[in-house]
């Protein structure tokens, strides 16, 4: 096992420890985790968004929050998804929402979050906006297709999109599943600690996976999402889309709030459309971890905080 893939397990071993967690809640702002998250407060959101919007960049609002397991906390956070709908609206935010359906109940039931889900996305058609929803860990992946589907029959690919992660072997299958149904799709390689058994566990099987859900998705005539940091992976898309004369309003890159971002300026000054993944809320421990171990390298932006204190 590669020393960055021991690192990483490690990361999430540390992140469930109580202690630690208690001390981040409690420090983690001055601790550099305002790097990744753009505030605890929507207000405090809505003025980074216009900073973004004037550096030409648009956005995807995610209110923090997952693994729900009370029906009363997920009402909440499907009224403040609402709230957000609105909040763009209002301040005429380049934006758009995104959501993680165990946040809305998924983990009670089916049901409860198919429920939230429909006002959601009735709320976003109102506005003219858009919803995608996230992709969580492999053992919530059919159920959160299958809510998809749902929404995309009744709504259609003009409000609502889903995301497939690269590094899961059944993507290939699903993505041209979802290609035959039109729907808008985000592709990212994946951050949640999975098994050998559901996902490549070497990253130049990811890597190639990307690329194949990448071009099957787009040259189908699919808009996609191309949700990386990769230079390299950026760098192929262009490529592709420069050679099949695609337009750049058939496809977007999407990056993380606080990663890359002169590379987010300099692709949306060459003309190409960019959202920057804006998460907020004081649900933000479980986001933070998988930015570290995703890129260990974070670590060190962490520690040299830690440092400072």
């Amino acid at each position: 096992m590669k020393a960055e893939d021991v690192l990483r397990r490690l990361i999430f071993a540390v992140a469930e420890n109580r202690m630690v967690r208690r001390f981040f809640y409690k420090y983690g702002m001055k601790l550099g985790v305002g790097r990744f998250v753009a505030s605890e407060t929507l207000d405090g959101t809505v003025e980074k968004v216009k900073e973004l919007n004037r550096q030409g960049l648009a956005v995807t609002l995610d209110y923090l929050g997952e693994s729900v397991t009370d029906a009363g906390l997920a009402e909440e956070a499907a009224n403040m998804v609402l709230r957000v709908l609105e909040t763009i609206d209002r301040n005429r935010l380049d934006a758009n929402v995104s959501v993680k359906l165990t946040q809305l109940g998924l983990l009670i039931d089916p049901a409860l979050c198919s429920a939230n889900m429909e006002r959601i996305v009735t709320e976003a058609k109102s506005r003219g906006s858009f919803v995608w929803i996230d992709m969580e860990d492999s053992k919530v992946t059919s159920d959160t297709l299958g809510i998809y589907k749902g929404l995309l029959k009744r709504f259609g690919s003009r409000f609502v999109g889903i995301v497939i992660q690269s590094y899961l072997y059944r993507s290939i299958p699903d993505i041209r599943e979802l290609g035959r149904l039109g729907a808008p799709i985000r592709i990212v390689k994946g951050a949640y600690k999975e098994p050998p058994e559901v996902a490549y566990p070497d990253k130049k099987d990811v890597d190639a996976s990307y690329l194949k859900l990448a071009r099957l998705h787009m040259g189908n005539g699919n808009y996609t999402a191309i949700a990386t940091h990769d230079v390299s992976i950026v760098a192929e898309i262009k490529r592709y889309v420069r050679e099949r004369g695609m337009g750049t309003d058939q496809f977007e890159f999407q990056m993380l709030y606080g990663i890359s971002a002169g590379l987010q300026r300099q692709l949306a000054e060459e003309g190409y459309r960019v959202r920057v993944y804006t998460p907020f809320g004081e649900h933000w421990f479980p986001y933070f971890t998988r930015r570290i171990a995703e890129r260990p390298a974070n670590l060190w932006f962490v520690a040299k905080n830690l440092l400072r204190r």
